[in-house]
């Protein structure tokens, strides 16, 4: 930890790349080069310190830790979306992506062949129950995505899925 700076524990960078870049910054609230030779020669940032942002990083750093480090937290993203995937399958929605090509951060899939409703509707609706998907595609096919990653366990999926679930039928009565 670096002394003056609750949190902060360590940036990696090329001291040679860093250097070269003295003079060259565009904003004065972004230049790295002269950040690092303040945090040098007293421990203090060149501003008013982003104290908020600080914290939260050590927040996050302390809760990675807890789950068990990369490993644990890239499995849980992992199964989030294999869990996903499975059941939104169950309910008519095919992936974008093949699942051995498949990553664990977001999974896109197509809208069903003959719906009757629109994403708006099921994305409002969704969002009436407490829940938020992408409310845009990255593709040109018709597709929305769906985030496997963040503060999201597998309940947070299952219920995601009964209220998907719940619009789905009351579209098809």
């Amino acid at each position: 930890m670096h002394p003056g700076v609750p949190g902060f524990s360590f940036i990696i960078a090329d001291k040679q790349k860093l250097k070269a870049c003295a003079g060259k910054a565009r904003s004065l609230s972004l230049d790295l080069y002269d950040q690092w030779k303040t945090m040098d020669k007293d421990g203090k940032w060149r501003f008013t310190s982003p104290t908020h942002v600080v914290l939260a990083f050590e927040q996050a750093m302390r809760e990675l830790k807890e789950e068990g480090g990369i490993p644990a937290r890239s499995r849980r993203y992992a199964e989030n979306g294999k869990l996903l995937r499975r059941e939104m399958e169950k309910l008519g929605f095919k992936a974008y992506i093949p699942e051995e090509m498949q990553g664990p951060i977001i999974t896109t899939f197509f809208y069903p062949e003959n719906c009757k409703y629109t994403f708006a509707q099921m994305y409002a609706y969704i969002k009436s129950q407490g829940y938020a998907i992408y409310p845009g595609k990255v593709t040109e096919a018709e597709t929305f995505r769906i985030g496997n990653i963040g503060e999201i366990y597998e309940e947070d999926i299952v219920d995601l899925i009964g209220i998907i679930r719940e619009f789905l039928e009351a579209r098809a009565a």
